[in-house]
């Protein structure tokens, strides 16, 4: 049963783990490498993220600077960011990228509140999906006679337990992604 425990933590952290993803994607008005995470430039056929072919650095709390290693890949570096549509248009200067990030409006800010609590609610649907397969492998165990009733309730509590716990990071994640968008 111990196991049953340690794989349903080891999911619920990965819920925990994609959601600071999705978070670290989100444009807070401050210059943040994690937005390219998601772009891929064509780079000799191949896809390849910008932090591989590039170095990229904040200038300034608006300003991301990407400056390639091969001065030829700057226009595909360009076109790819381009393409990602992530709400910045690139500035090319011959040399290196300069990202600029736009203050958020009041207005944006509050439909990126709304977006976090979506991805909120989804990482802990996510969570509870987790549990209710712990929750059947726990019936199971007891229906083939592995464990006891009382050891399927003490299992139920504890997975119980975990997935509070869980919710609960999810909530604070959130509420902390929330207040920065609000006070940038």
């Amino acid at each position: 049963m111990d196991k049953l425990f340690e794989q349903t933590e080891m999911r619920m952290e990965k819920c925990i783990t994609s959601l600071k993803n999705d978070y670290a994607m989100i444009r807070a008005g401050r210059a943040n490498p994690a937005v390219l995470n998601k772009v891929n430039v064509d780079y000799y056929g191949v896809p390849t993220q910008i932090n591989q072919m590039a170095q990229v650095s904040v200038s300034e709390a608006t300003n991301l600077i990407i400056t390639p290693w091969d001065i030829t890949t700057l226009k595909a570096i360009e076109k790819a960011i381009n393409e990602a549509d992530i709400g910045i248009n690139p500035q090319n200067d011959g040399k290196c990228i300069r990202l600029i990030f736009p203050k958020l409006t009041e207005e944006r800010r509050k439909e990126i509140c709304k977006d976090i609590s979506k991805r909120e609610e989804a990482a802990k649907v996510a969570v509870r999906s987790v549990r209710h397969d712990s929750m059947d492998e726990l019936k199971k165990m007891k229906k083939d006679n592995l464990i006891t009733e009382d050891d399927q309730e003490d299992g139920e509590e504890k997975i119980q337990e975990i997935t509070d716990k869980y919710v609960k990071e999810c909530k604070e994640i959130a509420k902390a992604k929330s207040e920065e968008i609000l006070s940038v």
